[in-house]
């Protein structure tokens, strides 16, 4: 189990921006929690705070399990390694081993469909190209929990079904995931929960 404690300066001025405010909850292993809300509402930052790449000023956050973070496009990718090399980089910064990264290596490949620029450097692929590998690799490493941040921007139609499908055998598995995505229609059909946020706070709770 971790704690992010909060920074020793944990006091802001009256004017200050809070991102977040008296966000509260606690996920079960095994559900499925969405964060549903307008852009600036705060989502992505609760995700970030989650996942240890912010520090919350005030209170703590408790994770009990292993995080999979799918928060920016190709964040931990090196852009002058070729989509492969980035495969074993980000897979052991999601804290896979090597040899578990080579026994699913051709898998992620698979899923991302990028067989023919897998050998290209990551600096020219697409942004799509980008979410694809980094969708792959998140959701091929056996983690606890999986951090995911619009999955709807993953690609075209047939690869956001193929997507969906793979969040659902998760689910089906009984895998913890927060998600974020606009699409509200999409959120209900797959999350147990859902937090309503606005303005750093929460408006609505559906449990």
């Amino acid at each position: 189990m971790s704690c992010l404690r909060p920074r020793s300066d944990n006091q802001l001025a009256a004017d200050d921006f809070w991102a977040l405010q008296d966000v509260d909850f606690s996920l079960p292993c095994g559900q499925v929690l969405g964060f549903y809300g307008p852009n600036g509402a705060g989502k992505s930052t609760i995700l970030k705070v989650i996942s240890g790449v912010t520090y919350p000023t005030r209170g703590n956050v408790m994770v009990n399990g292993r995080i999979a973070p799918l928060i920016e496009i190709g964040a931990g990718f090196h852009p002058d390694l070729t989509g492969r090399e980035n495969i074993f980089m980000n897979g052991t910064i999601l804290g896979m081993k090597i040899s578990e990264i080579k026994d699913k290596e051709d898998a992620i490949i698979s899923f991302s469909e990028l067989n023919d620029f897998i050998d290209m450097p990551v600096k020219r692929f697409s942004s799509g190209m980008y979410l694809r590998l980094a969708f792959a690799i998140a959701i091929h490493c056996d983690t606890d929990i999986y951090l995911i941040d619009e999955i709807l921007a993953v690609g075209d139609e047939d690869f956001q079904k193929k997507c969906l499908s793979k969040i659902s055998a998760m689910k089906s598995r009984g895998k913890t995931m927060v998600i974020i995505t606009h699409n509200k229609q999409l959120m209900e059909s797959i999350a147990d929960r859902i937090i309503y946020i606005k303005h750093g706070k929460i408006t609505g709770d559906t449990q």
